[in-house]
């Protein structure tokens, strides 16, 4: 099976534009993310997606395989589906272009639940929360999953719920402060997506779901639409970049060479 990892990136953004191409320690992001692709040994092929011609220019110039796109995409994995449609591969996976601390092992993790399993169209991951800050944060989705280790719903919230602390959200936050251990509640998603071919041609022809638009998260369409999503435990969890924020706290774990955190 030829497994192919697709990296949309595109220039434009409301919060943080030209993100791709934001300079860390000498190297624009999309291609420490591209290099981390690499060292995936369950990768065949890297491709990075963009509807820009500066992101296309600056892919070439470190070697990497780049192809432009239609614009008009309004998801990663819309301009995934379209690579897809392009090219010869059995499995396609659909990696965040803002993730410059990506870890080669995650990637391999995600990819082999659809090589052991033909029944399993759908993969992502999942990861320890480790902070009230990050447990509160609407950029990091938080997931919770069956016993089988299927999604049964992704939110920007805190899920699940926890009861006994108290019946109201300040509470919460409260007891959550006071009671560390209730952190192991919580797991946060790893934005990297592993779709069979044809269950990816099929997912991006379906409608935008409710849930979908109201949470702003594409995989509750798969689940709103009667579709299963696998999701691996990973100990390690990097972390992506929403905002120059964020950027400055990437670069300085860079620094320290620590990349797992």
């Amino acid at each position: 099976m030829k497994v192919i990892g697709v990296i949309p990136a595109r220039y434009g953004s409301t919060r943080f534009p030209g993100k791709p191409l934001t300079d860390i320690l000498g190297k624009p992001m999309i291609q420490h993310v591209y290099e981390a692709c690499k060292k995936a040994s369950l990768l065949d092929e890297v491709i990075v997606a963009t509807d820009d011609e500066r992101i296309e220019q600056a892919c070439k110039l470190f070697s990497a395989t780049v192809m432009m796109t239609d614009p008009s995409h309004t998801s990663g994995s819309d301009r995934v589906a379209e690579i897809a449609r392009k090219t010869d591969g059995d499995i396609y996976m659909n990696i965040q272009g803002d993730e410059p601390l990506l870890d080669p092992g995650n990637i391999d993790l995600a990819v082999k639940p659809l090589l052991d399993d033909k029944n399993i169209n759908l993969s992502t991951l999942k990861t320890d929360i480790k902070s009230i800050e990050d447990l509160f944060d609407i950029n990091l989705v938080k997931v919770i999953t069956d016993k089988n280790d299927f999604a049964i719903y992704f939110s920007r919230l805190p899920i699940p719920f926890t009861r006994d602390p108290g019946f109201n959200y300040e509470n919460f936050k409260h007891e959550l402060n006071r009671e560390k251990d209730l952190l192991k509640n919580f797991y946060s998603q790893i934005g990297l997506y592993v779709f069979r071919k044809e269950f990816l041609m099929e997912f991006t022809r379906l409608e935008n779901s409710k849930l979908e638009l109201l949470e702003k998260l594409e995989q509750l369409r798969a689940l709103e639409n009667g579709y299963k999503i696998k999701v691996i435990y990973t100990p390690s969890s990097g972390k992506g970049v929403d905002s120059p924020e964020d950027l400055e706290k990437i670069i300085a774990i860079m620094k320290k060479g620590n990349h797992a955190d």
